[in-house]
């Protein structure tokens, strides 16, 4: 079972995110940088399917030297070995294009399952794992929570609005990952040591046979801006939790115009 995780470095949630000077860009200085948090269930689930039928995991991805953290971090968790797509091309890429650039990758690579994050939490598009199954013909099911691995075909249960629905695919297929499938195990220090020696094989895009402009973005970042400020919080006086009530259906009609 060859089985690949396409991975992202994102801001940590955590972190302090500011618009740098251009407008077009965060500052990135004192951005603390970790997997994508729906990658983690990505890697982990690939992990539990190589210890129940074997075979490899090969993470993949694409962004600058400094990805190659996300890359050991999730090799310390247990992955074979990875691939990185290092182009400066790639760095002004949108979904579609980083989409390419991985497919890309990947049609030179075994592959019987490709697993991913059902979206990055820095862009937020959902495009690219889906992209990547449309632009390798492979299927491609999103928002997993339960995977069950049979004999060249995988059965899932994804999230839809207000329930769950069961669905079957052929392998090759490409799933994409959702809260709830699993919780990512911790990188032991056994893990951490060895994952420094294990390979990642870098590529350019010319290494994968695409020119600059095969990932051009379609869509560009004009400006960006701070979500206005809240306005303060708002607290209705009153004698007794009659006249509250009362007061607050009075705002809740004359000024928010709600009701």
């Amino acid at each position: 079972m060859d089985i690949i995780v396409l991975l992202k470095q994102v801001p940590a949630t955590e972190s302090l995110i500011e618009i740098a000077a251009d407008s077009l860009s965060i500052k990135t200085d004192a951005v603390k940088w970790v997997i994508n948090p729906y990658d983690e269930f990505a890697v982990e689930e690939a992990l539990r399917i190589k210890e129940k039928s074997g075979g490899t995991v090969t993470l993949l991805c694409a962004g600058t030297d400094k990805a190659q953290e996300a890359v050991r971090t999730a090799m310390a968790m247990g992955a074979d070995k990875g691939m990185l797509i290092n182009d400066p091309a790639v760095a002004g890429a949108d979904g579609l294009g980083i989409a390419k650039a991985l497919a890309s990758a990947i049609r030179n690579m075994p592959h019987d399952l490709i697993l991913a994050g059902q979206r990055a939490v820095d862009d937020d598009n959902y495009l690219v794992g889906p992209a990547v199954a449309e632009l390798l013909g492979i299927p491609n099911i999103s928002l997993v929570v339960k995977a069950e691995l049979e004999e060249k075909k995988i059965r899932c249960t994804r999230t839809v609005e207000g329930g769950t629905v069961v669905l079957e695919a052929p392998l090759p297929a490409l799933l994409t990952t959702q809260r709830g499938l699993n919780e990512p195990r911790y990188a032991s220090m056994m893990g951490i040591m060895k994952a420094k020696k294990k390979p990642i094989d870098t590529k350019s895009l010319s290494d994968l046979g695409l020119k600059e402009e095969d990932v051009a973005p379609k869509v560009k970042i004009l400006k960006m801006t701070p979500p206005p400020e809240r306005k303060a919080g708002r607290i209705i006086e009153g004698d007794s939790p009659q006249a509250k009530a009362d007061a607050l259906v009075r705002l809740l009609r004359e000024e928010a115009k709600v009701i």
